[in-house]
């Protein structure tokens, strides 16, 4: 049995519809169950119509998802050549409700978590109805589910955590009779429920954690990521277009570049395959032929101890500080205990005898966050800054690395630096406006 998630570009026309259900036809002696991704770019258009509702601009929000609905419609008749009426019909009601929904947020100009996970919801719960029609029409036999009924969550809306026991549980009730009588499930990434029912969202990019958490519900013998690049590469292509693909690549090195920016794989998709042994293979669905990289528990680093070059823009730094933290014990947890109290994570973290310095990308609570800190210290906070990760097996241990690294980039001002303890990556802070240069000249270093 194989899991097979399907991200948004593999799903965003007919084509890309067509090669799918190829790859699928091509799994089938595998047992294949798929995952499945909002179409194209719907989680965005969605996001921009609820905030467009939000901000009392109801025609607004609701001409944008007129447009979606018709897009989708779009792409429907091109795949199914006339005979889609059934398919758009399943699909009125999603819209007709999101229209509901969006003139609700309009009158009120906000929107709970609770509701905004709804709205976003239906975005992944479409595309499974579309992926298990176009599936069927090529005769084969496909089931669509619905995925809050499979993975059970907190109610951390926005990034709920999934309850593993009672979600394998579920999986186990739900999917597995079906591979055992042959048919196809296709089930919604991204979403569950909570156990008072209420629809939640694991995040953006949280398909593929749906993924990994049935694969290992059903101890699959492979998970496979479906997108639109060639595996990970040794940096974003979009940015160095001499990135080359990794042909395999250790579950720490993958954690590590997902966790820093590369976005081929959401952060928290490689845990349960760890726990598990599943090796996990990323392939692009343009290119199903071509191996991709494939992920597994150890893999041989090679001549270059850097396997890639990953980075993060959307940064604040915050630095703290007080003479306070002289001989002061308990001082830090001081100071992170705010952090946690606002459900915010930090991301690297420098201290000296009177400071402190972290990094976050969450900056929804950074209001909350400074006023508690600046009633323990004088905080500075800056925005405007990216994280740069180099990651591979044991930099710490490889001599004249940080001289390379830095040597190469000498002229431009580096913020603040880190080197994990999981000796697996060394990062540095830059402003924003710089990161993509900084990252050119690095992958032109250790890679061309």
């Amino acid at each position: 049995m194989i899991v097979q998630k399907f991200g948004g570009t593999s799903l965003e026309d007919a084509p890309a519809l067509e090669r799918a259900c190829a790859i699928v036809a091509e799994a089938r002696q595998d047992c294949p169950v798929v995952v499945v991704s909002a179409i194209g770019d719907t989680t965005d258009r969605l996001i921009e119509a609820l905030e467009a509702a939000a901000a009392g601009e109801e025609a607004r929000a609701l001409s944008g998802l007129s447009r979606l609905q018709r897009d989708t419609e779009r792409v429907l008749r091109e795949f199914f050549a006339g005979g889609s009426a059934a398919v758009e019909a399943e699909l009125v009601p999603f819209f007709d409700e999101l229209a509901r929904m969006a003139r609700a947020v309009a009158v009120l100009h906000s929107v709970p978590a609770a509701g905004r996970d709804h709205f976003l919801a239906h975005g992944e719960m479409a595309a499974g109805i579309v992926v298990a029609r176009a599936l069927a029409a090529r005769s084969l036999p496909a089931v669509g589910l619905d995925s809050r009924e499979i993975v059970a969550t907190d109610d951390r809306f926005g990034r709920a955590q999934p309850d593993l026991q009672e979600t394998e549980k579920r999986v186990r009730q739900r999917i597995a009779p079906l591979c055992e009588r042959g048919e196809i499930p296709v089930a919604a990434g991204y979403i569950g429920s909570s156990h008072a029912g209420a629809t939640t969202t694991l995040g953006r990019g949280g398909s593929d954690y749906t993924a990994a958490l049935l694969g290992a519900a059903l101890e699959a013998t492979a998970v496979q990521i479906w997108t639109d690049v060639d595996g990970m590469m040794t940096a974003d292509p979009r940015v160095v277009p001499g990135a080359r693909p990794i042909p395999t690549i250790s579950f720490d090195e993958a954690s590590e570049l997902a966790y820093f920016g590369a976005r081929v794989l959401h952060p928290l998709t490689l845990a349960p395959a760890i726990e598990k042994g599943i090796p996990v293979r990323v392939k692009n669905s343009r290119r199903p032929d071509f191996p991709g990289t494939e992920i597994l528990a150890s893999a041989e680093s090679g001549e270059d101890p850097v396997r890639s070059i990953a980075f993060k823009k959307g940064i604040a730094t915050v630095d703290v500080v007080t003479s306070r933290m002289l001989m002061a014990s308990g001082f830090l947890r001081t100071l992170f205990d705010v952090f946690a109290r606002w459900d915010t994570a930090v991301d690297m973290v420098s201290t000296s005898e009177i400071s402190v310095s972290v990094t976050m990308d969450d900056l929804s609570r950074l209001p909350e966050i400074r006023r508690d800190l600046e009633r323990l210290a004088q905080v500075d906070v800056a925005r405007d800054r990216a994280i740069v990760c180099l990651v591979g097996q044991d930099l710490k241990f490889t001599p004249g690395l940080a001289a390379r690294m830095f040597r190469t980039i000498e002229d431009v001002n580096v913020l603040m630096i880190s080197q994990g303890a999981s000796r697996r990556n060394v990062s540095f802070v830059v402003e924003e406006r710089e990161v993509e240069p900084v990252v050119r000249r690095l992958h032109a270093e250790f890679f061309e």
